[in-house]
């Protein structure tokens, strides 16, 4: 098994960024790793509840995830298992792997620390490594522009 870890900052609170991380409509502004939209994005950001998501990349294909909250900290750190309902890299079907996600307030505002561990090969490590690059870049560019305070 192997793990990929991103770090960011971004130019918003912690609790504007764990928004973005565990809302419909916050989820809808940068989830997949390029400009395709997302189709559905369903979340119950507790212990225990569940999310799924949907988007569709420019080339036309469809992807979606779904996965259970395992640790909600709240604008600090997020836990989540991770598993393909559809799409994702063949690899990975079946397999249910693991997602970090904590939250530092720095002076600018948020530093990320993304981790998707529990992936089974280096080709499935690499992939994810694109798709979650191109994801936080965009979640990063929906705050350039606006205001910290």
């Amino acid at each position: 098994m192997t793990s990929l870890t991103l770090v960011r900052r971004i130019r918003a609170r912690p609790s504007i960024v764990f928004e973005a991380l565990t809302t419909p409509d916050g989820i809808a502004q940068w989830w997949g790793p390029d400009a395709g939209p997302v189709l559905l994005a369903e979340t119950d950001a507790r212990v225990g509840g569940r999310f799924r998501v949907r988007f569709r990349m420019l080339d036309g294909t469809e992807h979606e995830s779904t996965g259970e909250y395992l640790e909600v900290v709240e604008s600090k750190r997020l836990v989540m298992s991770w598993q393909w309902n559809s799409g994702g890299e063949s690899e990975e079907d079946g397999a249910v792997s693991r997602i970090e996600i904590d939250l530092k307030h720095i002076d600018a505002g948020t530093e990320i620390t993304f981790t998707h561990a529990r992936l089974r090969t280096e080709a499935s490590r690499a992939s994810h490594e694109r798709g979650w690059a191109g994801a936080l870049d965009k979640l990063v560019g929906r705050f350039s522009m606006e205001r910290i305070a």
